[in-house]
């Protein structure tokens, strides 16, 4: 008897130690810390309001597509509230350490599956664009796991550089192969709006990790005469800047999608014409549930409406930040400051191009427009972010 009952404790100190090892799960002593109520709440009002908001945006563009008038709404469900929050919960019970081990692996999966997409019958194309990797009925893109990965490298990176990140040949020029490499892979599909997002979170975080304020500006100056040339090698770059920097020159082509989001933003006012009342979703305005949901959500809830939705972001960074803060290490930091970072860039990307402060790019508001690849990941992404909350000393 007394043998059992020691094989059955050794067995129990082997599993123990061996969680430990791989920092799987959070042990006995952080078990009682709780994850952020704050982000937690804020994350899951932003999903209850984008169910709201693709049940009205995408009811006509559901019927003449699928037959069903509540498709997207279905499939936004299914993918947020089925699949992304059961996947954030999970990930936020992994201690946030876990991926510091894997991020050399993960980045290299990651890009493994950014060549993929360019491999032809593996690959999927739409509108012009291989960003999607298809398998039967699965179907998903590598680019919204790059910005997870990316992240976690670049946090188990910068940490591993300390002080030598502000040497130029140490720190600038292996950040830079780095980045240059992912850049390549995202630019072939082409994603730039994507690409952008990146390389904005890379940048907060280098410049969190302590480099010179210089090499900032230097690369941001680079990025800038990069992207001159990309849109001169490619017309319908040119033409999304030509529609932006004069949106009257053709209003039936080029301009026609920044017009009609501007037409559905400014028909919405301060208070809206209500909920379900949009006009510019029959139809007219392209991706309605799409990268265009913030233009139906100003026509129908007006100027407050769009207002209260910024200030959700606003709250989220400011909590984000002060997570990142009170990290117990410099990777916690990081990685916190890189997630709210995508979060939020993201979402002020999406928001300006509707409101014709920039360019179109293209991507998806988070928490808010359908896309199942950009949810799921976004949730993940949120995950990381609260187990880092539960090691974190914030009130």
């Amino acid at each position: 008897m007394e043998t059992l009952l020691f094989r059955k404790d050794d067995k129990s100190r082997a599993v123990e130690g061996f969680l430990k090892e791989v920092d799987l799960v959070d042990m006995k002593k952080n078990i009682t810390k709780k994850v952020d109520p704050v982000i937690l709440s804020i994350v899951l009002i932003l999903l209850v309001f984008g169910l709201v908001m693709i049940s009205s945006a995408g009811v006509i563009f559901s019927q003449i597509r699928f037959g069903d008038e509540y498709h997207l709404f279905k499939r936004h469900f299914l993918y947020g509230i089925i699949i992304g929050l059961p996947a954030m919960y999970l990930v936020s019970k992994i201690n946030y350490k876990f991926w510091e081990k894997i991020s050399l692996p993960f980045l290299g999966a990651t890009l493994f599956l950014l060549v993929l997409v360019l491999i032809s019958g593996v690959g999927a194309s739409y509108q012009g664009a291989s960003r999607w990797i298809e398998f039967g009925p699965i179907s998903f893109q590598p680019t919204e796991i790059a910005k997870i990965s990316i992240i976690i490298y670049l946090a188990a990176w910068l940490k591993g550089k300390g002080s030598k990140i502000q040497d130029f040949k140490q720190g600038l020029v292996p950040f830079l192969i780095i980045l240059g490499v992912v850049a390549f892979l995202i630019i072939s599909q082409p994603d730039i709006g994507t690409l952008g997002v990146i390389v904005m979170v890379s940048l907060m975080m280098l410049y969190i990790s302590g480099a010179p304020i210089k090499y900032i500006f230097g690369i941001l100056l680079g990025g800038v005469a990069f992207l001159g040339i990309l849109i001169k090698l490619e017309p319908y770059r040119m033409s999304r800047l030509t529609a932006f920097l004069n949106p009257s020159i053709d209003p039936q082509g080029i301009s026609y999608q920044i017009n009609q989001a501007l037409l559905a933003v400014g028909s919405g006012g301060i208070f809206g014409l209500g909920l379900g009342h949009s006009r510019q979703k029959f139809n007219y305005l392209p991706e309605p549930a799409g990268d265009s949901i913030f233009a139906i959500i100003s026509e129908e809830l007006g100027m407050v409406g769009a207002v209260v939705l910024l200030l959700f972001f606003v709250a989220f960074a400011l909590r984000g930040y002060k997570i990142a803060r009170y990290a117990p290490d410099e990777f916690g930091k990081l990685v916190a400051v890189g997630i709210t970072s995508w979060i939020v860039f993201q979402a002020l990307v999406n928001i300006m191009s509707i409101l014709k402060l920039m360019p179109l790019t293209g991507i998806t508001l988070p928490f808010i427009s359908y896309g199942s690849t950009s949810l799921v990941f976004t949730l993940v992404g949120v995950g990381i972010l609260l187990n880092i909350s539960k090691h974190s000393k914030i009130d």
